[in-house]
C-alpha cells in the first residue's frame, strides 16, 4: 500500500482509495469511495514513458484532488502495462499439452505470450528465445511422475546459455529438486504442475508465481520510475488484476453478494484486443466433450492482431472489407489519430466491430458432435460462451462512442447464427465499463472486498436479478 499523505492521523482519508492504471497510452486513475463502493473521482493522462511514469501521475492526483480533496490523503493501489506489459515465453514439453497449457496460463497471468517453443531447448530455439526478449519465461513439462528429461534438460540448457531472466518452474513437480539445482544463480520460483495428469490444467499456482516474479523483477527491471513509490504501488500486470475484476463480477462474494453468472469481457485496444471469460463448466457437459487440453473457467485470450490503430491493417484483412482499407491504413500510419467526421467515426466502429466479432469466435471457437470408439462425443476448439448472462465491453472506441455505440459494436457478435459450430452469446446483457470499474475492483478485491464487490454491481444491469 502507498498513500499520497497521512492515513492514520485525525482528518485522515482511509474512506477513500485511489486505483491507478499505467497503461500503455494513458494513465487512469481513479478515486473510490471504499463506504459507499462508488467511484468519486476520475482523470486520465498520457503515460509518461519519455520522462518517468509518475509525472503523469502526479497529474492525476492533482486533478483527482481538485474533484475531491480527500485524494490528496488516499491510499493508492495501482496495475501496470506501461513499457510494453508483461512478456512471457513458455517453454514446453508437447506441442498441444503441456506448451499449450502453458501457453494458456501465461495469458491468464496478464502476459503478452511472446513465444511458445516445445521439444527441447536447442542452439536455434535458444536463439528464438532470446530474440523473442521475454521478461519471465514459464517452464512446464510433464505431468507429475511422468517425463522428466525435457524438463531438466530445458532448464541445463538454459543455464548453460548464461540465461539470466527469471523462471517461473510450473512443470513435473518430482523433477523441481534437480531443476532448481540447475538453475542455480538464475532468479527462478517453483510452482505447481499446470498440467499434475492428462486432462487437467491447473494454473492457480503458476499465475501467482508469475505475478510474484512481475512485481519483484519486471517492474524494477523495466525503469519507468527512478521513484521507489512506484515499484510498492504497483500491485500486478493490468490484464491479470482485471481478470482478478471479471472474477468478482461473475462470482460475487458470498450467497448473500452473488455475482451475475457467467461473463465475457471483450477489451478494444489499438494493439490488441483481450477477451477474458468466466464461464463455470457443466460437469455433465465436460463428460461428453473431448479437448487435447481441459477447459477451466477463467480464460484469457488475446489477439495482437486485432486492433483500431496499430493492428488496424491487419484487422481489416482479417475481416476482408475493402472498404476499410484506407482507413485502416491512414489509422496504422499515425496510431495518434482520432476521428473527426461522422464518416471516421463510423469507420472505427467498423473496424471494432470486425476486431469483436473475429476476437470472441477465436476465443469461443466451435463445437461439432464427432463418432469415436466410446460413441457421439462433441469436439471443442475453444470455450463455450453461448449461455453468457453479461457481455462488457471496453476500450476507448466504446467509452467515448456514440448513443447506441455498444449495441452497433457487441450485438452482431450475440444471437449470430450458429450453425455453424461457433460458440458464441446467444443472448447476453450488454454493458460498457465506462469507468474503469473492473481494474479498480481488482485492484481492491483483496483489501476491500466489500466495495470492489458495490463496484462490479455498477455494471451489473439488473441488480439482485
Amino acid at each position: 500500500m502507498v498513500s499520497t499523505g497521512s492515513t492514520t492521523e485525525a482528518g485522515s482519508t482511509t474512506d477513500v482509495a485511489i486505483c491507478v492504471d499505467f497503461g500503455s497510452t494513458f494513465t487512469k486513475a481513479v478515486l473510490v469511495d471504499l463506504a459507499e463502493g462508488r467511484i468519486a473521482a476520475a482523470a486520465s493522462h498520457p503515460t509518461t514513458i519519455e520522462t518517468d511514469v509518475l509525472d503523469g501521475f502526479d497529474a492525476c492526483v492533482a486533478e483527482l484532488t481538485r474533484q475531491d480533496p480527500r485524494a490528496a490523503g488516499a491510499e493508492v493501489l495501482a496495475c501496470s502495462s506501461a513499457g510494453g506489459g508483461l512478456r512471457i515465453a513458455v517453454v514446453g514439453n508437447e506441442e498441444l499439452v503441456t506448451a499449450e497449457a502453458g501457453r494458456r496460463v501465461a495469458l491468464s497471468s496478464g502476459g503478452k505470450v511472446v513465444l511458445v517453443s516445445s521439444g527441447g531447448l536447442d542452439a536455434a530455439k535458444l536463439a528464438e528465445l532470446r530474440d523473442s526478449t521475454p521478461d519471465v519465461v514459464l517452464l512446464v513439462g510433464g505431468t507429475d511422475g511422468g517425463n522428466r528429461q525435457v524438463l531438466v534438460g530445458d532448464a541445463e540448457a538454459l543455464a548453460a546459455a548464461g540465461w539470466s531472466k527469471p523462471i517461473v518452474v510450473a512443470g513435473n513437480v518430482e523433477a523441481q529438486a534437480e531443476v532448481s539445482t540447475a538453475l542455480t544463480g538464475i532468479p527462478h520460483v517453483l510452482a505447481d504442475n499446470v498440467v499434475p495428469k492428462i486432462g487437467v490444467l491447473a494454473p492457480g499456482s503458476a499465475r501467482a508465481a508469475i505475478r510474484e516474479m512481475f512485481l519483484v523483477h519486471v517492474i524494477g527491471g523495466k525503469h519507468l520510475s527512478e521513484r521507489a513509490d512506484f515499484a510498492r504501488m504497483v500491485h500486478g500486470a493490468t490484464p491479470d488484476i482485471v481478470l482478478t475484476g471479471v472474477e468478482l463480477l461473475a462470482r460475487g462474494l458470498d450467497a448473500e453478494r452473488p455475482g451475475v453468472g457467467d461473463v465475457v469481457v471483450v477489451d478494444v485496444g489499438g494493439a490488441t484486443t483481450d477477451v477474458h471469460s468466466v464461464v463455470e463448466v457443466d460437469p455433465e457437459d465436460s463428460g461428453l466433450s473431448r479437448e487435447v487440453v481441459a477447459t477451466t473457467p477463467v480464460t484469457r485470450t488475446v489477439e495482437g492482431d486485432l486492433g483500431l490503430r496499430w493492428s488496424a491493417v491487419s484487422t481489416v484483412a482479417a475481416m476482408g472489407d475493402p472498404a476499410l482499407v484506407e482507413a485502416a491504413a491512414r489509422r496504422h500510419a499515425d496510431p495518434s489519430y482520432l476521428p473527426d467526421s461522422d464518416d471516421e467515426v463510423a469507420a472505427d466502429e467498423a473496424i471494432a466491430t470486425g476486431a469483436v466479432g473475429i476476437a470472441l469466435r477465436r476465443h469461443a471457437g466451435r463445437s461439432r458432435v464427432v463418432l469415436s470408439p466410446e460413441g457421439k462425443v462433441v469436439e471443442r476448439t475453444g470455450k463455450d460462451l453461448r449461455e453468457v448472462d453479461l457481455l462488457v465491453g471496453s476500450g476507448g472506441v466504446l467509452r467515448n462512442g456514440r448513443p447506441g455505440v455498444a449495441q452497433r459494436v457487441l450485438g452482431p457478435a450475440t444471437g449470430v447464427d450458429l450453425e455453424h459450430g461457433w460458440q458464441l452469446p446467444r443472448a447476453p446483457r450488454v454493458v460498457v465499463d465506462t469507468d474503469y470499474v473492473l481494474a479498480a475492483a481488482g485492484l481492491l478485491a483483496g483489501e476491500h472486498p466489500e466495495a470492489a464487490f458495490r463496484l462490479t454491481q455498477t455494471l451489473n444491469p439488473t441488480p439482485g436479478g
